[in-house]
């Protein structure tokens, strides 16, 4: 195939992306490759100053919507408010999250909640918004991103590693439901990623991953996920795992 060729395959022209938790890490990143790709994307996040510098550099095609992923009635209307902006919708990418690590006797129940709350409930709830859009056009793409930690549970986050074993059960069972409507429901499964997710990491920990090479930029879940989107109609990419060459799984 020739690289002409290559770079067509990948375009996402007159597509409509949305993608939460797109102020910092994946998001922005991910946000950024779809519009280089073509696509219009409406970016989401609760911090709406940031928002609306990172749209202001990014150009016309990217749109800034304030969100509360944990208030119900806003995420209730994200489909309106999505179409408002940007008039359709064919990419949904449910990445925003949040992590905690450490020992479960040791651990705060309240944090616990938010975080499950978070990476579960409120995800979960984006995509009921947004579904019945897709099954009626007959046509689109939702991408959470989950974890490596959704199929090796990782000793040192029991919580984080149970919300990401959840995720991995709703996209496989919500994909089987609506694959007959021409949605394409998949994850991203990343190992360790640069991101503010991993600030509470112990600071040796992190020195250790960061000089031994086991931690991943946000631009290599991107490119997964831009490879995902991109696939001819027919052909669903249920998971794809993304792993520093380091991380031995």
């Amino acid at each position: 195939m020739s690289q002409t060729a290559f770079f067509r395959d990948l375009s996402l022209s007159g597509k409509v992306a949305a993608v939460t938790g797109a102020a910092s890490g994946i998001g922005l990143e991910c946000s950024k490759l779809l519009l280089k790709a073509g696509a219009k994307v409406v970016l989401i996040d609760r911090e709406g100053e940031k928002l609306k510098k990172i749209v202001a550099e990014l150009g016309e095609n990217a749109f800034a919507l304030q969100i509360d992923l944990t208030n119900n009635k806003q995420v209730d209307g994200l489909l309106d408010s999505i179409i408002q902006l940007a008039g359709r919708l064919d990419i949904f990418h449910a990445n925003a999250g949040a992590y905690i690590g450490g020992p479960i006797a040791e651990g705060d129940p309240d944090v616990w909640d938010r975080v499950l709350h978070l990476n579960n409930s409120a995800a979960f709830r984006c995509v009921r918004s947004v579904l019945p859009h897709m099954i009626e056009q007959k046509s689109g793409d939702i991408v959470f991103t989950s974890s490596i930690a959704g199929v090796v549970p990782v000793i040192w986050e029991p919580i984080y590693t149970a919300s990401k074993f959840a995720v991995q059960a709703f996209v496989h069972t919500t994909r089987r439901q609506v694959s007959e409507h021409g949605v394409r429901i998949g994850a991203v499964l990343p190992g360790p990623v640069v991101t503010a997710l991993l600030d509470d990491w112990p600071k040796e920990k992190m020195e250790e991953a960061l000089a031994n090479g086991s931690l991943m930029q946000p631009i290599e879940v991107a490119e997964s996920i831009l490879f995902m989107v991109t696939r001819p109609k027919g052909v669903t990419i249920r998971d794809l795992v993304v792993l520093p060459s380091s991380v031995d799984l």
